[in-house]
């Protein structure tokens, strides 16, 4: 069976990590009206990539500085990254910003990838390369292949593939956690199905029918339905990007950030920001 991984994009805006994604997967991550008509990425979208061994959920954050936020809630739960830089910009602040912040999340895999390369010599190529490891120098990025793609003209793509398949190779095994657990990152309403809540499962595993507890509010509720990239599945496991349909939830009272976990396992920790949620019993945690 392919193993399941969440693979996220991060850079600077304009450096061409929509376009790059859907040169992979054919899959448009600009979803909005508003990312449609202003030509930028506003808001968290997702794509899928099959390599063989791996099957990857992407998720393509904004770049832009004043969407920070919405590139936090993507970047939650990513196993590994690809770090776009462009050859006309080469590095600039959103991708010191986000590489720190892919640090703080503990990664250990990924991939750097030099966009726009149709519209650069070798010898600006090299600047940038330069300029990047020196970026990327003490980082888990420090090894990290550097690839020359072109989204516009499919270059690179099958260089870039093998590399992204290489660093999910390098991805160590979460512990097998028995709790389940998935931070909401955006909700949503289906026409006769009610509330449904997407993110990127944590830990463990769920079930259609199964129970779960809506955090901060402790509420109960029940599973109606599971699907995966739109496949409707019976069971969603660490590593995959969800869409859960929830019985007795209203859409407005789903605010992103908040948690879906397994009942009575969790509790909220110290009232301070960044506060995890801490496990009821440390033999549940180990």
């Amino acid at each position: 069976m392919p193993r399941d991984l969440i693979l996220g994009t991060a850079g600077h805006i304009d450096h061409g990590k929509t376009s790059l994604v859907k040169a992979l997967t054919g899959i448009d991550c600009d979803r909005l009206p508003e990312e449609k008509s202003r030509g930028i990425t506003i808001d968290i979208g997702f794509a899928t990539l099959d390599l063989g061994d791996f099957r990857l959920g992407i998720v393509d954050v904004p770049g832009h500085e004043r969407f920070i936020k919405n590139m936090l809630a993507g970047a939650t739960g990513v196993d590994l990254a690809v770090l776009v830089v462009a050859a006309d910009d080469s590095v600039m602040p959103q991708t010191r910003e986000h590489l720190e912040i892919l640090k703080l999340l503990g990664l250990r895999a990924g991939v750097i990838a030099v966009t726009k390369c149709d519209v650069s010599d070798d010898a600006t190529l090299e600047v940038v390369e330069l300029e990047i490891r020196d970026l990327v120098h003490g980082s888990f990025l420090a090894e990290a292949p550097i690839v020359r793609v072109s989204a516009l003209k499919g270059l690179g793509l099958e260089e870039l593939k093998t590399a992204i398949r290489a660093a999910c190779r390098m991805v160590g095994e979460r512990g097998a956690a028995d709790w389940f657990r998935m931070p909401i990152d955006r909700s949503f309403i289906v026409q006769g199905h009610g509330t449904v809540v997407t993110g990127s499962v944590l830990s463990g595993r769920l079930r259609v029918g199964d129970e779960v507890e809506w955090l901060p509010s402790g509420a109960k509720v029940r599973v109606r339905s599971l699907q995966n990239h739109d496949r409707a599945v019976d069971e969603v496991h660490r590593g995959m990007r969800a869409a859960i349909n929830l019985a007795g939830v209203e859409q407005g009272d789903v605010v992103r950030g908040q948690e879906l976990a397994t009942p009575a396992f969790f509790e909220d920790g110290a009232r301070c920001h960044c506060a995890p949620l801490v496990p009821r019993g440390d033999e549940k945690a180990n």
